[in-house]
């Protein structure tokens, strides 16, 4: 027996037409698996709500000749050691770089050393990626 299950939507037509688009752009060759990705990306979303360990990745870019800017960003780094579990630092230019931390930990300390360093003066752009452990997402 299959352990696929089967089931209808029901949508307005001018919902559906903008939803074929936007899964065409995006590649995807059947409807099936563009609402299996919206619906793994929300039991995301809520395990970063209740789950006790998270995983995802925080980005920054940031003009390094800021006066003390790498070393506030570093001594933050320092105080979320315990979640941080792996950095990358890359040169974009002379002026910018971008640091790529990869992250793990309960969704609150994880969300607070991303909010710290996007406070940081002199970061330019940051983003907290949120992913899953796997466990629970089928």
């Amino acid at each position: 027996m299959s352990s696929i299950a089967r089931f209808g939507v029901s949508l307005d037509k001018g919902l559906l037409e903008k939803f074929d688009k936007l899964i065409e752009s995006k590649s995807y060759t059947n409807r099936s698996e563009a609402f299996r990705d919206l619906i793994r990306q929300e039991l995301v979303k809520k395990e970063w709500f209740d789950a006790n360990e998270v995983i995802g990745a925080v980005t920054l870019i940031y003009d390094h000749h800021k006066r003390e800017l790498v070393n506030t960003l570093l001594d933050i780094q320092h105080e979320f050691g315990s979640c941080i579990i792996s950095s990358q630092h890359i040169h974009i230019d002379h002026n910018n770089c971008l640091e790529i931390l990869a992250v793990k930990g309960s969704p609150e300390k994880v969300q607070r050393l991303s909010e710290s360093l996007k406070a940081v003066k002199g970061v330019k752009h940051s983003t907290l990626s949120m992913s899953t452990t796997g466990r629970g997402i089928e």
